[in-house]
């Protein structure tokens, strides 16, 4: 079986390690080994984790883009395997085009694309551009792969 061209929010948050509302991508438009494209209205909801007083700052794009790089690498995992764990290890020539999000109408349209790799590290370019394709966000990051964390010890688990 392969995995699905279309998902909606229940199918990305099995996918991906964030949860709850957390969750910030809500549909998977589209994705081949190369990129992917996913959307979502969450950046206009006044309960958004990464919502602060002032909003939901720009610089949270990057957050949306790290989501979709992540169900990226859950599609891309051959079929019954865990995903490798990644975190984002860097995010470069970041250019933001708004100061804020949530007040961007209509739904964000989320891209990443898979410039190289392999299964230590993934570089991705991204953007987030509005529904009416202006652009709001793009840039480069880097993904590390299968690092394994620190416990609360201090030493690797």
């Amino acid at each position: 079986m392969t995995a699905p061209q279309t998902l909606d929010r229940a199918g990305i948050a099995a996918r991906i390690p964030h949860s709850g509302s957390m969750c910030l991508l809500e549909r998977l438009e589209g994705w081949d080994a190369g990129s992917i494209h996913c959307s979502t209205t969450t950046h206009s909801q006044a309960d958004n984790p990464l919502r602060t007083e002032s909003g939901l700052l720009a610089p949270n794009a990057i957050e949306y883009a790290a989501q979709a790089m992540a169900l990226h690498g859950g599609l891309l995992a051959t079929e019954g395997s865990t995903p490798s764990a990644g975190f984002l290890a860097s995010a470069r020539n970041v250019k933001l085009a708004v100061a804020r999000l949530d007040d961007i109408d209509g739904a964000l349209q989320v891209r990443a694309q898979r410039l190289s790799g392999d299964d230590r590290q993934v570089l991705y370019e991204f953007t987030v551009a509005a529904d009416d394709g202006r652009l709001l966000a793009e840039g480069r990051a880097v993904v590390v792969l299968n690092t394994p964390l620190a416990d609360t010890e201090g030493t690797p688990s």
